[in-house]
């Protein structure tokens, strides 16, 4: 028992008082899976012009997609952190050179300056916005990747969730997981509400019932388990499930009261007021100096219940983000406005970062403050930029080749028109993407069990780093072929 004890002690001391890393390396790190894509796309262009066909076979796709969307992320949150930056830059000119190949490849005999100004003012298809879905399936796949990754030592520290201030790459899971929720929920893609307001809302309420119970499971088996727990992170019965039920619920009453196209004036309100109350009460030492957690639920659980206001925020901003990007959109140059928009809107955000962490207080994940809600909105719409940049480059590339054989991307306007609708849904079928985009919540779930499981069996903070990158890629191997086979069998696990 005292061995059990000491170890579960010894995981825990593992995971805290970590003080993360740069704003510029978690900004930069939102390159490698832009690039991933775009790498993965270029080569099955290239792959169809020399062999004028594709495999259709489910192994050839499913192994292209995890080498190329999954292992770079395992190597590069492993042995190959230490050389981030040149690796991102060495993907970056190689996929020009591989773009090159394919520009020499082209149907037409038009220079470059002509096909571009034609792909300009080119019409791309209206009714789906590819990058929105690679975007949350990333999203989720980091989350996945990191919650196993973060109990092995090849997983650099920096990286971890902070005790209390800093910017870590997993401080920034948690917040890029709630916008990626907000961007499509039902507000934000403007669907008709059916009944009155109060009956959408006790819809909502209703729907977040899997989450409510995910999350008891989770804390009845860590409580019965002796599994390791990070208190500081959202107190001692809290957990992210709890969050993500409190928050879908509080945004729908206020997306119920106020207009949708007001969420960003509501998303500043609430992190600025809920500024206001941390600095000028208190609550601040409430949060983060009390060790005395008795006495009420409110003081076991501080972080996870107060934290909730920030969330919020993030979710009302998602909402807003979600609303401007699914406008319709027939021309290509106007998505080439979009990402000016998103470029600048991203910028703006980071020089207000930079005045709130000099003259506030800085990123704090555990309070979710103003300065960790900004930071969280600014890189996510950095992210959103790169992935609109490579969505256009991709549709670039499919127009000079007349080839469409990528998956989870845009084809021109009249190329829909053609009826190619059958060669896109035979390579929807085939990816990854889509298949982890078909059953999010299962994913995460199946990641958390997969998680506890691979605790229970090795020991992870002793394990050595070819060790722990092989555990890594077997969990997202795994857990990536049950989610593929869920998709190839056209089933959708939705419990609401």
């Amino acid at each position: 028992m005292d061995g059990v004890m000491t170890n579960k002690l010894m995981k825990e001391a593992f995971v805290s008082n970590l003080n993360g890393t740069s704003l510029g390396e978690v900004a930069f790190g939102s390159f490698v899976a832009p690039l991933c894509v775009l790498s993965r796309g270029l080569f099955l262009i290239l792959y169809h012009l020399n062999k004028r066909t594709l495999p259709r076979s489910w192994t050839f796709h499913f192994l292209l997609d995890f080498t190329f969307l999954i292992l770079p992320l395992v190597l590069l949150s492993s042995l190959l952190s230490g050389v981030l930056y040149r690796i991102i830059i060495g993907v970056a000119l190689i996929n020009i050179g591989v773009l090159f190949q394919v520009y020499q490849k082209r149907k037409r005999s038009a220079s470059l300056l002509d096909e571009l100004r034609r792909f300009i003012q080119s019409k791309v298809e209206t009714n789906l916005v590819p990058f929105i879905t690679v975007f949350r399936v990333q999203v989720n796949v980091k989350t996945v990747l990191c919650i196993l990754a973060v109990d092995f030592s090849v997983f650099p520290r920096r990286y971890a969730k902070t005790e209390t201030y800093g910017t870590g790459v997993m401080d920034i899971g948690v917040g890029a997981y709630i916008l990626a929720n907000a961007i499509v929920c039902p507000e934000a893609r403007s669907k008709e509400k059916k009944g009155s307001n109060f009956s959408h809302v006790v819809r909502q309420l209703w729907s977040v019932w899997p989450l409510v119970l995910l999350g008891m499971a989770r804390l009845i088996s860590v409580k019965m388990s002796g599994y390791q727990e990070h208190v500081t992170e959202y107190g001692v019965h809290w957990n992210f499930f709890f969050t993500l039920a409190i928050v879908r619920v509080v945004a729908s009453v206020l997306l119920a009261i106020f207009p949708v196209n007001k969420s960003w004036l509501l998303a500043a309100l609430i992190c600025g007021i809920y500024q206001v109350v941390l600095e000028t009460t208190g609550l601040k030492t409430f949060i983060i100096h009390n060790d005395d957690r008795t006495g009420s639920f409110l003081a076991a659980n501080r972080e996870g219940v107060f934290s909730v206001f920030g969330y919020v925020s993030i979710y009302m901003a998602g909402v807003q983000i979600g609303l401007y990007i699914m406008e319709t959109r027939l021309l290509i140059k106007q998505w080439f406005k979009v990402i000016q928009n998103l470029l600048i809107s991203s910028c703006v955000l980071y020089v207000i970062l930079y005045f709130c962490q000099t003259h506030i207080e800085p990123v704090s994940r555990r309070m979710a403050n103003l300065p960790y809600c900004v930071w969280v909105i600014a890189e996510c719409l950095f992210f959103l930029t790169c992935l609109t940049v490579v969505d256009v480059v991709l549709l670039f590339a499919k127009s000079l080749t007349n080839c469409y054989v990528v998956p989870s991307s845009w084809n021109m306007h009249q190329d829909v028109e053609l009826k190619k609708a059958n060669l896109r849904a035979e390579m929807e079928d085939l990816c990854l993407i889509q298949s982890v985009n078909r059953n999010q919540l299962v994913f995460f779930m199946l990641a958390n069990l997969m998680t506890g499981l691979t605790n229970v069996i090795v020991d992870t903070v002793s394990s050595n780093d070819l060790f722990s990158v092989f555990v890594l890629l077997m969990y997202m191997f795994i857990n990536s072929t049950l989610i593929f086979i869920l998709h190839r069998k056209g089933i959708t696990l939705k419990f609401w």
